[in-house]
C-alpha cells in the first residue's frame, strides 16, 4: 500500500491541533479531521482507517465509545489516544477499551506515527524531552482548564500566589480557555 492510500482519523476539539496534523501528515497520509465525537463516528462509518489519533476528552464527550467502535469495525486499525489529563486508571481503561498507544499531551506530530507504527525509541533524544518550563506550563494549563478558567481557584490548587499566576498568563505561555 502506498502512503497516499493510507487514511488517518484525527479527533480533537482544538482546531489548531487538527490543522497541525493536517499540515504534518498531508503528504504521507489522507487526514480526516473531526472536532467532535458524532462527526468522527460519521467518518468512521464511511471510511476505512489505517490509524486514528483520538483526544480522550473531546469537548464534554469521551472518545472511548468511538475507540471501541473503530476497533469493532476495523480490528487492524492502529489507535493512539492522547490526553492532557492522564492518570494510571484512565490509561488502563483506555488500553482495555482497545487503544494501541496512550500518550500525554503535548506530542509532536512526527512522533505520532513513529509511536503508532515504529518501535518505541530506546533512547530518548534530548530534543524530544520537554523542558522543565514546558512541563510546568503544561501542568498549570491543566489545572487552569480543570478550574474552568478561574484564576483564584487555579492559584489555590497550585499553591501559588494569584499575582504569580496572572504574570504567567500575561506572558502568554498559558493558553486561556475560549
Amino acid at each position: 500500500m502506498s502512503p497516499a492510500e493510507r487514511n488517518v482519523l484525527v479527533v480533537d476539539d482544538d482546531e489548531r491541533i487538527l490543522a497541525m496534523y493536517k499540515r504534518s501528515f498531508d503528504e504521507e497520509w489522507r487526514v480526516h479531521c473531526a472536532s467532535n465525537v458524532p462527526a468522527a463516528q460519521t467518518l468512521a462509518r464511511t471510511q476505512t482507517f489505517d490509524a486514528a489519533v483520538l483526544d480522550l476528552h473531546v469537548g464534554a464527550s469521551s472518545s472511548v465509545p468511538l475507540l471501541r467502535a473503530l476497533r469493532t469495525v476495523s480490528p487492524r486499525v492502529r489507535i493512539m489516544v492522547v490526553s492532557g489529563y492522564l492518570t494510571t486508571d484512565t490509561t488502563v481503561a483506555v488500553v482495555r477499551a482497545g487503544a494501541d498507544v496512550v500518550v500525554d499531551k503535548p506530542i509532536r506530530p512526527r512522533d505520532v506515527m513513529k509511536r503508532l507504527f515504529g518501535d518505541t525509541p530506546k533512547d530518548i533524544e534530548l530534543q524530544d524531552t520537554p523542558t522543565l518550563e514546558d512541563a510546568i506550563e503544561s501542568h498549570i494549563a491543566r489545572v487552569y482548564a480543570d478550574c474552568d478558567g478561574n484564576i483564584s481557584e487555579t492559584a489555590r490548587r497550585l499553591g501559588i500566589y494569584r499575582s504569580s499566576l496572572q504574570r504567567r498568563l500575561r506572558r502568554g505561555a498559558i493558553k486561556r480557555l475560549a
